[in-house]
């Protein structure tokens, strides 16, 4: 079954997706899409978003030990100055 709807693109490149095709989607509020483009035109889907962290879990652990290690102390401004210089 084809539909066919249109909607107008604003100058900040946003379409509303018109309601009866968020209705066969099943798309409400807040939903994501995603986007595909193949022969026939545009594709919409729904979709959602996970969270999926950039690190594995030692990597983590790596991480919150450097962050928990004391750094080097300086005494005064000119000396941590000259160590930023220096790398």
């Amino acid at each position: 079954m084809t539909i066919i709807e249109t909607a107008k693109v604003t100058s900040k490149g946003q379409v509303t997706i018109p309601n009866r095709i968020r209705e066969i989607l099943h798309v409400s509020t807040g939903a994501c899409i995603a986007f595909g483009v193949g022969k026939e035109g545009v594709i919409l889907l729904p979709c959602k978003v996970t969270a999926e962290s950039p690190y594995t879990p030692a990597e983590w652990a790596r991480i919150e030990k450097l962050a928990s290690a004391k750094g080097k102390i300086y005494k005064s401004a000119k000396e941590a100055k000259r160590h930023i210089e220096s790398l």
